[in-house]
């Protein structure tokens, strides 16, 4: 049956992603410094001020303003109110609660006599992650919010090199693929929004974005007559990044996981020390629904651990194959809990998460990067052994 799905993505100047790349720029700075650091930082962009807040516990001596002026330069607002030189910056950042850390530094697990060293650290908050993985694309992602990424992070580029120099930071794109059963055939719809300055024409930018933009990045073979184009459908787009809209941490959730495929619990990634389970777990969730999809066990997968404050082990764990499982959704989730350690301190070993790995994951999605320790599928062979059980 022939059915419709549509996943968007956003460029690094687009006021929610550039609060995302500083409170992670923020997060590595600390981490570089003090492995142990507990860090909680969000910003809010708008018109010319940006304020960084939260809740940061480290020895660390870090200058946040510098930071956020940097990733502002480098992402290429130097010019207007919101230039990297001219905006207003506020602090306002405190130490972690008292009353969060009794849970995170002892695990009820742990306080009740349990000794094992990764028994120790308690879930830092209570929620539900969501990991997710299936066959659309090489790296294992669904196929509309792959092209999105790709298309977004193409605009940088054009951007950036001088190939297309009239582009400005900000830029939202949209792909909408047509799916026979659960495989995609054809791109249905694809809509970018490119902010540029006042020199050149729409007739010319749509132009240039079909040529150097999409011709570049979405396979032939997906489009056809039929394909849908809207590039700046409101016909001018000069106002942008923090001038244009307002900008805030975390509210990009659905960019920086699976463009709305699966379910989501709700929490934010960027900003957050591994500590976090909103963060390390979904990231967890990921490598193992990764290793579960290239072992074979199925073609589609959603994992959902949930996590209450203070314990170390998840409280749940949900998988739902949608009838791809070569075995069944019980039986794999029995393989997870038996074959991956769901703690907290566990998870931030397995994936190396004390390291300042965190600002090349604030752009263009989270997760079908190669080069993060999620993505490995070092424990595929290993699994494909109970599909001979």
């Amino acid at each position: 049956m022939k059915k419709f799905f549509t996943s968007e993505s956003v460029t690094e100047g687009h006021p929610d992603k550039l609060c995302d790349r500083i409170s992670d720029a923020i997060v590595d700075e600390i981490l570089r410094a003090d492995h142990a650091a507990r860090c909680a930082v969000e910003c809010c962009a708008a018109y010319n001020r940006l304020m960084i807040m939260g809740e940061v516990t480290t020895f660390a001596d870090v200058n946040y303003e510098d930071i956020a002026r940097r990733v502002i330069k480098d992402t290429g607002y130097d010019f207007g109110d919101f230039a990297y030189d001219k905006c207003k910056i506020t602090v306002a950042v405190h130490g972690q609660s008292a009353d969060i850390a009794l849970g995170v530094d002892k695990s009820l697990e742990a306080k009740g006599g349990e000794d094992d060293e990764d028994a120790g650290t308690g879930a830092g908050d209570q929620g539900m992650m969501f990991g997710y993985a299936c066959r659309e694309t090489p790296e294992l992602m669904p196929l509309p919010i792959s092209l999105s990424h790709r298309l977004a992070r193409r605009l940088a580029e054009v951007r950036k090199s001088g190939l297309l120099p009239y582009l400005r930071p900000d830029g939202k794109t949209q792909v909408t693929a047509e799916y026979e059963g659960r495989a995609p055939k054809r791109v249905e719809t694809i809509v970018i929004s490119a902010q540029h300055d006042e020199s050149v024409s729409q007739e010319q930018l749509r132009a240039d974005i079909k040529k150097y933009v999409i011709d570049e990045v979405v396979p032939h073979y997906l489009l056809d007559s039929k394909t849908k184009y809207y590039l700046n459908p409101t016909g001018r787009f000069e106002i942008g990044g923090p001038e244009g809209d307002s900008g805030l941490t975390g509210r990009k959730i659905i960019v920086d996981t699976y463009g709305g495929k699966c379910a989501h619990g709700g929490g934010a990634f960027s900003g957050k020390d591994p500590t976090k389970v909103d963060r390390s777990a979904a990231y967890m969730a990921r490598y193992i629904c990764k290793n579960l999809v290239a072992a074979g066990l199925c073609d589609e997968v959603e994992l959902q651990v949930a996590y209450a404050i203070g314990v170390s082990r998840p409280i749940a764990v949900f998988v739902d194959t949608y009838g791809t499982g070569k075995l069944t959704d019980g039986e794999i989730a029995d393989i997870v809990v038996k074959e991956f350690d769901l703690r907290p301190a566990a998870i931030i070993k397995t994936l190396g998460l004390r390291a300042p790995i965190y600002f090349d994951t604030a752009a263009y999605g989270h997760f079908g990067r190669q080069n993060m320790p999620w993505e490995r599928c070092d424990r595929a062979e290993e699994l494909k052994a109970y599909l001979e059980t």
